[in-house]
């Protein structure tokens, strides 16, 4: 029986449309795949885009952490601050990341990657891009589309960055500048991606890819929402996990094997 097409879509969200990279991914009913860089001129035309994927991977906080807004709400009301708290301990008895700069997703993340802790959403400039994914989350809701921030709905949270590495393509050094070397790196990234589906990419994305580490991010995200689509991601397992979740949103990190999105 032939299966019906899918499709992806990766946003790499910046605080303004004209920063923004999006790219939409169509996967076939065999084993190709299309997929093409998109242009909104704005956040209509974004939100069309979402509203027609199967699922779309933001690479943007879908929330806050917890302890900061209950510490600011406490602030703004004249009241007794709650006490500052870490997250649990690692396994080599490293202390767990502050949980008023960091999520409890950003925690788990971090653990399960060894990479360095992921941009704090309330203490660095990554809030400013955090503030356009809640209006925009919000201007879907307006339309009556669910918008979970644990990702069970049509929009999962994703981290293009630990993506790669769970994928074994392991980055010496950052591919997010415009030195040769970077784009050297970007080149890599993107080989490595083919080779681990076992698809070549069509020219135009892989030059893309090349030139921009913003679209380059989008098309992980992409290929990050086709994990999320197929249950192939780690999702929130404990109460604590769960409830976190739906309040300071969820990183999908997906498996290990790029070749499961085909299936």
């Amino acid at each position: 029986m032939r299966q019906r097409q899918t499709v992806t879509v990766g946003v790499d969200l910046a605080a303004s449309a004209r920063r923004t990279a999006v790219c939409r991914v169509v996967w076939g009913d065999g084993d190709g795949l299309t997929a093409e860089f998109l242009v909104p001129e704005g956040d209509q035309e974004l939100l069309a885009a979402v509203r027609a994927a199967d699922k779309t991977g933001l690479d943007c906080p879908l929330g806050w952490p917890s302890s900061f807004v209950a510490t600011v709400l406490a602030h703004h009301r004249g009241v007794r601050l709650p006490p500052p708290v870490r997250f649990e301990e690692r396994a080599d008895g490293r202390p767990g990341l502050d949980a008023l700069r960091f999520r409890l997703t950003d925690d788990v993340t971090w653990k399960a990657t060894s990479m360095r802790p992921p941009l704090s959403v309330s203490t660095d400039l990554l809030g400013v891009v955090a503030l356009r994914a809640a209006y925009l989350l919000d201007a879907l809701a307006a339309t009556g589309v669910s918008v979970p921030r644990d990702g069970s709905g049509p929009v999962a949270e994703v981290y293009p960055a630990a993506a790669l590495r769970r994928w074994g393509i392991r980055l010496t050094h950052s591919y997010k500048s415009a030195t040769p070397e970077a784009r050297a790196l970007r080149e890599h990234i993107v080989r490595s991606v083919e080779e681990g589906l076992g698809l070549a990419l069509p020219d135009s994305v892989r030059a893309r890819c090349a030139d921009s580490h913003d679209h380059l991010d989008a098309l992980v995200c992409a290929l990050v929402a086709r994990a999320v689509l197929i249950g192939d991601t780690l999702r929130p397992r404990s109460p604590d996990e769960r409830e976190a979740a739906r309040q300071e949103g969820w990183i999908h990190l997906p498996g290990t094997d790029l070749a499961a999105l085909r299936r």
